[in-house]
This record gives structure tokens, C-alpha cells and sequence, in this order.
């Protein structure tokens, strides 16, 4: 236990050198401000995909609290995949790091435990150990997140606050590398400097192919075998531990197969129907399996809805995403000079988007059109669309047809509409509505902009 909280006997306190020379997370303040919410009695879930750097992100909380002056006893910090620590309730682990006195003492305290999934009934120990030490802050991890998800709204309703890490986006890819980018307000449109276009697209293909996971990130090592990487260390973790120890799985090459499937067409329609008759598994089992990836954060899986925003009674058709594009360039390769294909463009889009709460993505289809990305609002209305392309051709055909201008004249209450190209931006005039066109690569940064302080999209 002292090896795993340094700060205990260093002088001054502090966590190992390794984790002070990180670069934090974009996510770092907005999860640190619930750690740091004393008052509030409630544990703090942090869920997230292998290899995304929760546990550093952990480090860097435990750090700021240091440095705010709350005593070195006070924080400790366990990972439970040590097989040690397995049979232990969290009370027994509580008292073992922290001992009698701070159990007892009104005073606040900080209880950190790394990879929760693996003790046993977890969600039912901490909502009683929160219901009984009021004063003790509780911030648990764990890696299959959705998994844990689902057991902290069923367990913990009123004691737990989930917070979800998703894989870099595009902002933090640039950001943890210091990486500037010269972007200003004009005419109310966020614009970059004049030639530093092919710079940020070179920087976005590059992200495309090897910037999901920190590590891989700056390790050229890692780079040269990133393929190896994924699969040992994401996926392959996932598909043959994880899920069958979570849910039972028997087959799991049946699991496996499907998921390879998946990622090729990521960004793709597909149906029930065809992938069962693929597969030769039933549709049962392939609505278990997609519950079972989603669980891990490794797909996500989007609904239809036609040109009226309108839901279809019968759900056999649907998008499936991979969270992040470098997922499949690890699994299927990528040269360093190859031009990302159109599906690859969109999957990254979508892995800045898909893990924001304030609405809930879409995609339209109806004959004769589709638009690839719609918002719905908590009421079930279109608050704004997407379309994604990699290209600077007939960007003028926009204004005069084509399933966006449909869309956007179906529902004209909706607050933005837009499209994205390779270098150009601008707006069109369509009645009294607006459909405005930036960078593909500009408009993937603006996002991730949203989670930076001070700042507002």
C-alpha cells in the first residue's frame, strides 16, 4: 500500500515523478471539481475504454489535492486488480489504507480505487459505505464502463455521479503535444490563419491514425507496431476477458468476428437482418453482442430516423461507429502518405461528439436522402445537423439542393446546420436560416474546444 501512495512518506508529498510529467486531460478541472465537491454525498464513478488514462488522470487529482494542502493520510489511493484485494469488501479495504481513526474522524478524506470492476457486488459495497462515512470522498474507475454504467443508475441512484472518459479528442491530441493552433472570431464564425489549413489536416490525419490512446501517442515505439498494440492491450483484453467475465460469454470467436466485422464498415448502415444471415447467429445473440461491445466503449451504435425526425417502430437498421478511427487503422492498417477514406473522416467526427450529454445523435435517412449526423434535444426535436465531407467540390450546390438544404427546410427551428469540407469556409442564406460550411478538421477542434476553460461554442 505505501508503494502505491508515495505521498505518504515523501517529503514534500507528492505523487510519483512519472504522473507529474503528464500533461492533463482536457477533463481534468470539470472531474476534479466533483472530487473536490466535499459537501456533496455522492461517490464519483470514472468510466472509460482501456488505455485512455484514467488512472493518470486519477494521479493528477490526487496530486492538486496535495498541493491544496489536504493531508498526505488523508488521500489513499488502491488498484484492485491485485489479486490481494479481491475477496475484500470496501470496508475492509477503507480500513486497511486509511485505518480506524480516519474511518471514524469528521473530517475529509479521499478514497481512490482504480479498476472497481473487479470486486465483487461493488455498486452495492459503495453505496453502503457512502451511506455510513459521509466524510469520505469515494472516486472509483473502471474499464467496462458501460457495464459499470448500468450498475451505478441501478444501485447507486442518489449516491453515485458517473463521469465518462472518452478516447482523445482531436483538441486534446494537439493540446497534449502543446500544439497551437491560431484560430479568431469573424462575423461570428471561428476561422483559422490565413494557410494554416493543410497544417491542422495534416495534424487530423494524423490523429485519424494513431491518436486515440495517450500512450500510443508519444511513443514511437509503440507507433511502429501500433496494430499489436490495440490488439493485446484494447482489444484483445476486452473481447477474451473482460466481456466473458462481465457477461458469460461462451463463444467467444462468434464475438470476435462480429466485432471485426463491425470495425471495417465502421460509419456504415447495416441491418439485423443481413448481419445474422452473415453470421449464421441469431438475432438475439447479435443484439446481446452489441450490448456487450457498447459495454466497453469499443462500438457505438446510432439509430435512424426519417426526413420528419420520426423514429421507425421496427429498429433493423442502424449505424455502427468504432469510438475512435485509430482503432481501425491499428486493426487494418494505414500508411503514413494514405489519404483517409470517407468513412474514417466521419468516424473521427463522431468520436468527438458521441459522448456529450446535452443531445442525443442521429442519423436521417428517407428515399432519396440522408444526412449524416442529426441532434436531437431531450424532447425528440432536430436541434441541429451534419453533414460530413472531405472536399471542396460543389460547395455551392449546397445552397440550391441536396438532402441537407431538406432537412434543414423541414425543420427550421433547428440552431445550426452545417457541412464540413477539406480547406473552405463560409455560410449560405437559405430564407431565414443559416447552413454554414467549415473544415472538417477545424470543426473536430471547435468541439473538443467545448470541454477547455473559458471557452464557449
Amino acid at each position: 500500500m505505501r508503494i502505491e501512495n508515495p505521498w505518504w512518506s515523501e517529503m514534500p508529498s507528492q505523487t510519483d515523478q512519472m504522473y507529474r510529467d503528464m500533461r492533463p486531460r482536457a477533463y481534468f478541472e470539470p472531474l476534479a471539481e466533483l472530487v473536490e465537491a466535499v459537501d456533496v454525498r455522492r461517490a464519483v464513478v470514472l468510466m472509460g475504454p482501456r488505455r485512455v488514462g484514467k488512472t493518470v488522470l486519477l494521479q493528477h487529482i490526487i496530486q492538486k489535492l496535495l498541493d491544496k494542502g489536504i493531508p498526505a493520510r488523508s488521500i489513499a489511493y488502491l488498484s484492485l486488480d491485485q489479486p490481494l484485494y479481491s475477496n475484500l469488501s470496501i470496508e475492509e479495504l477503507a480500513g486497511k489504507v486509511l485505518g480506524a481513526s480516519l474511518l471514524e474522524k469528521a473530517v475529509p478524506v479521499f478514497l481512490f480505487l482504480d479498476e472497481i470492476q473487479y470486486l465483487r457486488d461493488w455498486e452495492r459495497h459503495l453505496k453502503a459505505f457512502v451511506d455510513v462515512h459521509p466524510h469520505i470522498k469515494c472516486v472509483v474507475s473502471g474499464s467496462a464502463a458501460a457495464a459499470l454504467r448500468l450498475k451505478s443508475i441501478e444501485s447507486g441512484a442518489g449516491r453515485f455521479t458517473d463521469f465518462f472518459l472518452p478516447p482523445l479528442t482531436f483538441y486534446e491530441y494537439l493540446d497534449l503535444q502543446e500544439i497551437n493552433v491560431p484560430i479568431e472570431l469573424k462575423k461570428d464564425m471561428w476561422t483559422l490563419e490565413e494557410g494554416f489549413i493543410e497544417t491542422l489536416n495534416e495534424h487530423f490525419i494524423r490523429y485519424i491514425q494513431i491518436g486515440g490512446y495517450p500512450e500510443i501517442v508519444f511513443s514511437e515505439t509503440i507507433q511502429q507496431d501500433m496494430g499489436r498494440y490495440v490488439r493485446s492491450d484494447i482489444i484483445d483484453k476486452v473481447l477474451l476477458r473482460d466481456l466473458p467475465s462481465l457477461y458469460g460469454i461462451q463463444d467467444i470467436q462468434e464475438l470476435n468476428s462480429l466485432f471485426m466485422s463491425l470495425a471495417w464498415n465502421t460509419a456504415q448502415e447495416v441491418s439485423l437482418d443481413k448481419l445474422s444471415q452473415n453470421s449464421g447467429v441469431t438475432k438475439p445473440t447479435l443484439k446481446r453482442y452489441l450490448e456487450y461491445l457498447e459495454a466497453a466503449f469499443l462500438i457505438k451504435t446510432v439509430h435512424r430516423i426519417d426526413q420528419n425526425a420520426k423514429r421507425f417502430k421496427r429498429v433493423n437498421f442502424f449505424k455502427v461507429y468504432l469510438t475512435n478511427p485509430s482503432i481501425h487503422c491499428a486493426l487494418f492498417g494505414s500508411s503514413t502518405n494514405q489519404e483517409p477514406s470517407g468513412a474514417l473522416i466521419e468516424t473521427a467526427v463522431f468520436a468527438q461528439l458521441f459522448h456529450l450529454k446535452d443531445q442525443v445523435l442521429h442519423y436521417a435517412r428517407w428515399k432519396g436522402g440522408e444526412v449524416d449526423m442529426v441532434f436531437l434535444n431531450e424532447r425528440g426535436h432536430p436541434d441541429g445537423c451534419l453533414e460530413v465531407k472531405w472536399s471542396d467540390n460543389n460547395i455551392e450546390q449546397w445552397q440550391k439542393r441536396g438532402p441537407l438544404r431538406i432537412f434543414l427546410k423541414k425543420h427550421p427551428n433547428m440552431h445550426a446546420c452545417s457541412f464540413t469540407t477539406r480547406t473552405k469556409t463560409g455560410q449560405f442564406d437559405i430564407g431565414n436560416q443559416k447552413m454554414m460550411y467549415l473544415p472538417t478538421s477545424l470543426y473536430c477542434y471547435l468541439v473538443g474546444l467545448r470541454l477547455a476553460p473559458d471557452f464557449s461554442l
